[in-house]
């Protein structure tokens, strides 16, 4: 198993890609606490099934946004586990506009989600892997951070802020034993991708971009960043790697 023994928070991890990765980094031997903000019976099942697996497993309501909420998250899982090896940033909001009819809550809630939610959660994270010179962290950004996307400029703004701020913070980290990597999504048949009622022209659009013809899986992401967590990646940092099937080509 890639992760043995290792302790793991994952932010958004009661649906989705969120789950998926949880999962994913449970069935590579690590303990996970993750975290929800509204989806508390999934988060509890998602508990289960990985205690279920034989690891230690926690969930806990955060508003990623809330910078007491996050340092909250942290302690809880350094007192369930003892450490913290792993963070993945991976929670996340779109909230759509045009920019000239987008407003300033529209513009400030994604920003504060998508970008100071994954500040906030390294701001605490990030001195217990500096003590112990030791640490995986992994943002989940987008492929719409690198090319900007049509009604979504506060959505591509916040994912390109945190491929800058990933690049940052490793070359601070990196002395102390500690990668930092992103993995850019492109469409994801997610949960709310499923529920959307634009769901049929969101798929025809990207499947005529993506050169693999398939809408990707939730999996397809968690592989790669439980990879990017074990000590198989130990000289990989400063990356942003797409998964998107060719849809950036």
């Amino acid at each position: 198993m890639l992760l043995e023994n290792k302790n793991a928070i994952v932010t958004g991890g009661s649906q989705g890609i969120g789950t998926a990765v949880s999962l994913m980094l449970a069935r590579e031997g690590a303990n996970v606490c993750l975290t929800y903000r509204s989806h508390k019976e999934e988060a509890e099942a998602i508990v289960k099934e990985i205690e279920g697996m034989g690891r230690k497993a926690i969930c806990v309501k955060c508003d990623i946004a809330s910078f007491t909420e996050s340092e909250a998250v942290v302690k809880a899982a350094l007192e369930a586990f003892g450490r913290v090896d792993i963070l993945v940033n991976n929670a996340g909001m779109n909230w759509d506009g045009v920019c000239w009819k987008m407003t300033e809550e529209q513009w400030d809630r994604v920003l504060e989600v998508n970008l100071k939610g994954y500040f906030n959660f390294t701001r605490h994270t990030a001195p217990l892997l500096k003590d112990q010179k030791y640490g995986r962290i992994v943002n989940v950004t987008s492929i719409n951070g690198l090319r900007g996307k049509f009604g979504q400029s506060n959505y591509s703004a916040s994912k390109a802020g945190i491929i800058g701020y990933t690049k940052a913070v490793a070359k601070e980290l990196g002395a102390f034993g500690i990668t930092v990597n992103a993995v850019a999504p492109g469409l994801i048949e997610t949960p709310m991708l499923k529920e959307s009622e634009a769901r049929d022209k969101i798929v025809d659009m990207a499947m005529a971009e993506i050169v693999l013809k398939r809408v990707g899986e939730p999996d397809d992401l968690a592989n790669l960043i439980a990879f990017l967590a074990s000590d198989k990646a130990k000289h990989i940092t400063g990356e942003c790697i797409k998964v998107d099937g060719g849809q950036y080509i």
